[in-house]
Parts: C-alpha cells; structure tokens; sequence
C-alpha cells in the first residue's frame, strides 16, 4: 500500500445496533480500512442514501459475501491510499465512486475500477450522489443484454417513462433520457415536483394524484421503455401504457411485490418485463458500465446537459433523520451524508 501522510487508526462510521427503523442507527468507531490490491482508499466527502441501504436496515438486503456490512453504495471524496497494482489513479485524487457498501464511515476501500472523476461542474460533496443512480439508469435503460450488463437499449426518438421523476434515480434518468434524444414522460406526486420534472428535460410530467399515467401514455401512443420501482398495482398498469414492443425495467417495489396481474398483455404487445439490482453484479460489470459512464455520460455535465440534483445533506450523527426523509419520499434529487 502506498500513502502520502500517517493516517488515524480508527473513525466514526454509521452502526446498525439490530435491525428495524431509523432509530438503529448509531455512531460507532471502527479501524480505517487498509486497500486491497486493486483498490484505492478513499476519505469520504459525501456518501448518498439510497434505497437499498433502507433495505438492509430493516433485515431484507444482506451485503454480499466479503462486503463491508456498513451502509453506503456511493461515496465522494480524496484517495488517500493506493493498494498494489493501482496506476490509474494518485493520491490526492477527487473521485466519486460505486462501493460494495462501507460508504456510511470517514474512510472506505473502493475497488479502483469503479471510481470516476468528478465531473465538471459538481462540487465534491454533491459528486456522492452521483454513482448508484448513474450506474443504475444507465445499464439499466441504455445497454443492452449483449453488452453483458442487460438493459432496454432505449433509442433516440423513443419514448420513456419514468415513474417517480423527482427523486434521485427518477431525476437522473429523465436527464439521461433527454440528454439522449428519448421523449420522457414523467409522474410525480406535486405540481411542484412535476416542475422540476418539466425542468429536467420531460416533455410531459404527470401528477400522478390528479392525472391516470395509463391514459395519458395511450394518448401518446405509448411508452417503449418503463422504469419502475413503485410496483403494487403498477405493474399491470404499466402492461396498459406500454407501446407494442415495450421494455419494462422494475428496479423495486415500493407498493408491493406480490400482486395478481393478468399477463396476456406481455404476450399480445410483445413485453419485456426485467428486473435488476446493482450491488451483485460482478467486478467487471460495473468496471465496463464505470468506462461507459466516463466517455459517453461525464463529458455532459461540462455542457450543462446533466447535473447533480441534492436535495439536503446530514452529518453522519443525523443518518436517522437522513433515513427518515428517505423513507417519506418528500425529497427532490438525493440525500447525502456528510462525514
């Protein structure tokens, strides 16, 4: 391992005392990591809160063998410590980065491979949220599964749907859309939140409260693409607003997962319905959607065609509240710690 100065023994990171609401989370102290080959050591300017960190609160979303079992998908910051075999990379670095969980801490270990730089324009605290929902919308929405990764190869000129357009994932894949020649359609619970929508790039928000998203998308002719992580009743209405050959991307299932649905319509419009999670793909998937990401999407912050959306920040001390906020869904864009 290489370093530049003395680094402390330990640090304070977020604990889960049990498993359960936001009030299980404590601080605590642990050793500060040391990189593995391959990997670089990173002290944390911003870590986002994401979905699947309230999962793995609450017992349902278990980190993979060999993970750190601290929160945190997604972390900004300095890397201050190189393992073995890293020359992409110095010290001194500012970086945003994809972990395999440990980002709730002042320091964390990420593999090399899957940190990017931080783009032009955003700020090094609002670069944390930028990893998990960018390395999510894109291999989920652009690729394609011959590229190894899946996806709905959405076209230019084709029509997306997003389904909570306002939130963190919701907010980039309307930009990424946009940003790519797709026409979004967008559904939000506020006309407020439908004006940031309209203000990402959607040709056409929709309030959700006062409007049916299935009538206004078969108005439209339908949507090619669907990206979905309300599911409940969702998933049959989304049968209903995709176009004939349409791809649906169900990412999670924030109204349920076990409905009853008739599935004659994935047949007669020639559906495809895909599920995907992000933290057990493999060291070389995310390694190629990281490589992506740097030519074809970074650049676009430069040029004002993308930028970073934080809604509010927290010191590790108040990730309770953090979570809190997460779980109301009354955010716009996305919820960052800040060590």
């Amino acid at each position: 391992m290489n370093d530049v100065a003395a680094l402390p023994d330990h640090m304070t990171v977020v604990d889960l005392n049990g498993v359960g609401g936001p009030e299980v989370l404590a601080l605590g102290q642990r050793a500060v990591p040391a990189p593995d080959a391959g990997e670089v050591l990173i002290k944390v300017a911003g870590v986002g809160v994401n979905g699947p960190d309230m999962m793995q609160r609450r017992g349902e979303y278990p980190p993979p063998p060999g993970a750190s079992n601290l929160m945190g998908l997604e972390v900004s910051g300095q890397i201050v410590a190189l393992g073995d075999g890293v020359s992409a990379w110095q010290i001194g670095d500012e970086v945003c980065a994809l972990t395999n969980g440990g980002g709730y801490a002042q320091y964390v270990c990420v593999t090399a491979a899957h940190c990017l730089p931080v783009p032009e324009g955003v700020s090094l605290v609002d670069a944390a949220g930028l990893p998990e929902t960018y390395f999510t919308v894109w291999s989920n929405i652009f690729l394609t599964p011959a590229q190894g990764v899946g996806g709905a190869n959405l076209r230019s000129g084709e029509t997306l749907l997003v389904h909570g357009g306002a939130g963190g994932i919701g907010s980039t894949a309307i930009q990424l859309g946009a940003a790519f020649g797709a026409k979004v359609f967008a559904t939000a619970s506020s006309a407020e939140r439908c004006a940031l929508c309209s203000e990402l790039g959607a040709a056409r928000a929709i309030n959700y409260r006062e409007e049916d998203f299935v009538e206004v998308l078969k108005e439209a002719g339908g949507a090619d693409v669907i990206l979905d992580f309300i599911g409940g009743d969702y998933i049959a209405r989304n049968f209903k607003a995709a176009a004939r050959d349409g791809r649906i991307v169900q990412l999670a299932f924030r109204n349920g997962a076990k409905v009853e649905v008739n599935l004659m319509p994935i047949m007669l419009k020639r559906l495809s319905l895909a599920g995907s999670t992000l933290r057990p793909r493999s060291h070389d998937q995310k390694a190629a959607i990281a490589a992506a990401l740097r030519d074809q999407v970074w650049p676009l912050f430069g040029t004002g065609k993308l930028r970073a959306l934080t809604d509010r920040t927290f010191p590790l001390a108040d990730a309770a509240a953090a979570h809190e906020l997460m779980e109301a869904s009354g955010h716009t864009g996305k919820i960052l710690l800040v060590p």
